[in-house]
């Protein structure tokens, strides 16, 4: 089998030369396409479940929501395990599933099973949420909203939150893999009513009276429509609250023929929600701000750069003294990692070349064998796009030259150390092209199975490493699935090196 492949190649110099081109004008397309990250993900498949329940303690939290959501999901087919913890006024419920498990399959086996949690939780409490579609590693991009200087007067803590949140984080939203834009720092703006019971007694109402006077006086209604000429008039009323004045005037009940307004009972004012911590800025005061989470599976490199477009068009439409300014981009620890293997790349394929050139003793048939190595490299960038293996420090940084260029050597050599002995014989001097190709093959079909057993051989020693699960698999399995990539294309570099000697031979007997 292996001599007919060499039978071919001779003699079908033309269609192997075309192929090489094929695989190089692929490869370079695929290397744009290739997920660039720092190192691998090892987190686990996951689908988190939270709920925000304000006021309520952790052991209220754990018996009324946590709970019922575990016992909800306990079943679900593919499930390894659930953690949760409660704490106040929130509950987080971690279901994790195995590896083969497709996460959005997960994701709505979770959501249909809370639909049937919502009827055993208290109304009041709680909706229970999924979290974004995102891992460990998907925090790329960090930053603050934070007024410029001499306009620190305009803009506290809460006008930064509120520009955050309606501004700044919808936009972001929309920007193609990004699965979560999470908002922290500042105040969060709210209306808050403070009502003064000894108004209320005064009054004879309760503070019942004053929710459902709010309610049924914050809400717009639909009618019919009124036709005038061609002309149709659509007829709604509008009810929806817009400023502090609005909620001041909302009617209570008319006691004695007199209005009574929720202003006449309670101050109304702009407040804001509880607070946990803050964030600083320099010492210089509070500012808001925001993490941006990627899409699970996303290439980092490109949702960072998209991110940092769209933020600089945000950047025109905020207020004027106001400034977006980022403070962790994970843009820097990838061009630091790749930059690191890319140097070592480099330094490795200049001594391969080196030392493939010095003991071969032609400069041409090493650089021949060392063809090999970008050959090698763009086959492997296919095959990482195929299989979803990214780039990063443990898959590129992995690649072993000396392995590469390995049975390409032993072909090279062999085909030269045959010419070579021909030429010390005048007759022989001057052979013709049939004679010549009849060389090359005689010489490669007999090193081929050794060059072939010796590949195997090295894919062996990796299989160990396919064999890891969890954290170890995820972690080394990008690094002996692209030397696997990369030794895969010794029968074609095997081919290649043939025709190229061939070719070599043919510059040679111009020269006699």
């Amino acid at each position: 089998m292996l001599n007919r492949i060499i039978e071919f190649s001779i003699r079908n110099k033309l269609i192997i030369g075309l192929f090489i081109f094929a695989l190089i004008g692929y490869g370079f397309y695929e290397i744009k396409k290739l997920p660039i990250d720092a190192v691998p993900d090892i987190t686990n498949n996951q689908v988190q479940v939270i709920t925000i329940a304000p006021s309520f303690g952790a052991t209220d939290i754990e018996r009324l929501v946590t709970f019922p959501i575990e016992q909800a999901n306990s079943n679900i087919p593919g499930m390894l395990e659930i953690r949760s913890f409660s704490r106040f006024g929130l509950s987080l419920v971690t279901i994790v599933f195995s590896d083969d498990t497709d996460i959005y399959w997960a994701r709505q086996q979770v959501a249909e099973r809370l639909q049937q949690v919502q009827t055993q939780i208290p109304q009041g409490i709680g909706t229970p949420e999924l979290g974004p579609v995102s891992t460990g590693l998907g925090e790329i991009y960090q930053y603050v909203v934070r007024p410029m200087k001499g306009f620190e007067h305009l803009y506290k803590e809460t006008e930064l939150r509120t520009i955050q949140d309606w501004i700044v984080r919808r936009q972001l939203l929309g920007v193609k893999g990004v699965a979560e834009v999470s908002s922290f720092g500042g105040k969060l703006k709210q209306y808050e009513i403070a009502i003064n019971p000894n108004k209320l007694q005064s009054f004879g109402i309760t503070i019942n009276d004053v929710f459902s006077a709010i309610d049924r006086n914050n809400q717009n209604t639909g009618g019919a429509y009124i036709e005038k000429g061609p002309s149709v008039l659509f007829i709604r009323t509008e009810g929806l609250v817009a400023n502090v004045e609005d909620i001041g005037n909302i009617s209570i009940k008319t006691p004695q023929n007199r209005p009574l307004f929720v202003r006449d009972v309670a101050e109304v004012k702009i407040g804001y929600a509880t607070r946990y911590g803050a964030m600083c800025y320099n010492d210089q005061g509070e500012v808001a701000g925001a993490i941006v989470m990627m899409l699970k599976g996303a290439n980092s490199s490109e949702v960072i750069k998209n991110v940092k477009d769209r933020i600089a068009q945000i950047q025109k439409t905020l207020p004027k003294g106001v400034i977006i300014e980022p403070f962790l981009d994970r843009t820097k620890m990838v061009n630091n990692a790749i930059g690191t293997v890319e140097k070592n790349l480099l330094e490795g394929a200049l001594i391969v070349v080196f030392v493939l050139v010095l003991f071969l003793g032609n400069f041409r048939a090493g650089l021949i064998v060392a063809s090999i190595i970008p050959l090698a490299m763009l086959f492997a960038i296919i095959m990482m796009n195929t299989f979803g293996v990214s780039g990063n420090l443990m898959s590129l940084g992995a690649l072993d030259f000396g392995l590469i260029v390995d049975g390409a050597v032993i072909i090279v050599e062999a085909v030269m150390h045959q010419l070579s002995h021909h030429k010390k014989i005048p007759s022989l001097s001057k052979i013709s092209q049939e004679e010549m190709d009849g060389q090359v093959k005689h010489s490669a079909g007999k090193m081929m199975n050794s060059a072939v057993f010796g590949q195997i051989i090295i894919l062996i020693v990796y299989l160990p490493i396919f064999s890891l699960q969890g954290i170890e698999g995820k972690m080394f399995k990008p690094m002996a699935q692209t030397v696997a990539f990369a030794l895969r294309i010794y029968t074609f570099s095997y081919l290649y090196s043939d025709d190229e000697c061939t070719f070599l031979e043919q510059k040679d007997k111009a020269k006699a």
